[in-house]
Protein backbone atom coordinates (compact mmCIF):
# COMPACT_ATOMS: atom_id res chain seq x y z
CA UNK A 1 0.00 0.00 0.00
CA UNK A 2 1.65 3.12 -1.24
CA UNK A 3 -0.67 5.78 1.24
CA UNK A 4 0.96 7.65 3.87
CA UNK A 5 -1.16 9.92 5.96
CA UNK A 6 0.12 13.55 6.42
CA UNK A 7 0.38 15.44 9.93
CA UNK A 8 -1.73 14.00 12.82
CA UNK A 9 -3.84 11.74 10.84
CA UNK A 10 -4.07 7.79 10.96
CA UNK A 11 -5.05 5.55 8.61
CA UNK A 12 -7.16 2.30 10.59
CA UNK A 13 -8.75 -0.66 9.49
CA UNK A 14 -11.34 -1.66 11.25
CA UNK A 15 -11.76 -5.14 12.97
CA UNK A 16 -14.40 -7.60 12.16
CA UNK A 17 -17.49 -7.36 14.49
CA UNK A 18 -18.63 -10.60 16.10
CA UNK A 19 -21.18 -12.55 14.18
CA UNK A 20 -22.63 -14.33 17.33
CA UNK A 21 -23.82 -12.66 20.65
CA UNK A 22 -22.82 -14.17 23.69
CA UNK A 23 -25.67 -16.17 24.62
CA UNK A 24 -25.34 -17.66 20.42
CA UNK A 25 -27.43 -15.31 18.26
CA UNK A 26 -26.04 -15.14 15.05
CA UNK A 27 -26.64 -11.64 13.75
CA UNK A 28 -27.66 -11.06 10.40
CA UNK A 29 -25.60 -8.54 8.28
CA UNK A 30 -28.50 -5.61 7.86
CA UNK A 31 -28.49 -5.32 12.14
CA UNK A 32 -24.86 -5.38 12.76
CA UNK A 33 -23.36 -1.92 14.18
CA UNK A 34 -19.90 -1.25 12.46
CA UNK A 35 -17.63 -1.55 15.13
CA UNK A 36 -15.60 1.18 16.75
CA UNK A 37 -11.89 -0.53 17.31
CA UNK A 38 -9.41 -0.86 15.05
CA UNK A 39 -5.86 -1.57 14.12
CA UNK A 40 -3.80 1.48 12.73
CA UNK A 41 -2.09 0.86 9.24
CA UNK A 42 -0.57 3.74 8.82
CA UNK A 43 0.48 7.17 10.78
CA UNK A 44 1.31 11.08 9.60
CA UNK A 45 4.55 12.62 11.27
CA UNK A 46 2.43 14.20 14.08
CA UNK A 47 1.12 18.18 14.40
CA UNK A 48 3.51 21.05 14.98
CA UNK A 49 2.87 23.68 17.52
CA UNK A 50 2.56 27.22 16.92
CA UNK A 51 6.75 27.53 17.37
CA UNK A 52 7.20 25.11 14.82
CA UNK A 53 8.24 21.81 17.08
CA UNK A 54 6.79 18.86 15.98
CA UNK A 55 4.04 17.22 18.37
CA UNK A 56 4.90 13.17 17.79
CA UNK A 57 2.08 11.30 17.68
CA UNK A 58 0.73 8.45 20.22
CA UNK A 59 0.23 5.56 18.49
CA UNK A 60 2.18 3.65 15.82
CA UNK A 61 1.05 1.16 12.96
CA UNK A 62 0.23 -2.50 14.70
CA UNK A 63 -1.22 -0.57 17.69
CA UNK A 64 -4.99 -1.82 18.55
CA UNK A 65 -7.21 1.13 18.92
CA UNK A 66 -11.15 2.66 19.59
CA UNK A 67 -12.67 5.43 18.15
CA UNK A 68 -15.38 7.42 18.12
CA UNK A 69 -18.77 6.04 16.28
CA UNK A 70 -19.16 8.90 13.53
CA UNK A 71 -15.10 9.17 13.50
CA UNK A 72 -13.06 9.57 10.01
CA UNK A 73 -13.55 9.73 6.72
CA UNK A 74 -14.35 5.72 4.98
CA UNK A 75 -11.96 5.66 1.89
CA UNK A 76 -11.15 2.82 -0.09
CA UNK A 77 -7.47 1.82 -1.18
CA UNK A 78 -6.16 -0.79 -2.94
CA UNK A 79 -10.08 -2.67 -2.53
CA UNK A 80 -9.77 -2.67 1.17
CA UNK A 81 -12.41 -0.23 2.77
CA UNK A 82 -9.99 2.02 5.85
CA UNK A 83 -10.96 5.05 8.09
CA UNK A 84 -8.57 8.33 7.68
CA UNK A 85 -9.01 10.31 11.43
CA UNK A 86 -7.00 12.58 13.22
CA UNK A 87 -5.44 11.45 16.21
CA UNK A 88 -7.81 13.51 18.21
CA UNK A 89 -10.62 11.09 17.43
CA UNK A 90 -9.21 8.19 19.17
CA UNK A 91 -10.25 6.94 22.33
CA UNK A 92 -7.50 4.53 23.48
CA UNK A 93 -5.03 2.04 22.78
CA UNK A 94 -6.26 -1.44 23.60
CA UNK A 95 -3.37 -3.09 25.31
CA UNK A 96 -2.50 -6.90 24.41
CA UNK A 97 -4.22 -9.71 27.22
CA UNK A 98 -0.85 -10.11 28.84
CA UNK A 99 0.25 -7.02 29.36
CA UNK A 100 -3.23 -6.05 30.42
CA UNK A 101 -2.93 -8.94 33.07
CA UNK A 102 0.36 -7.89 34.32
CA UNK A 103 -0.66 -4.27 35.42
Amino acid sequence: MAFKPLHDRVLVRRVESEEKTKGGLIIPDTAKEKPSEGEVVACGAGARKDSGELIEMGVKPGDKILFGKWSGTEVTIDGEELLIMKESDILGIIAPAKAAKAA
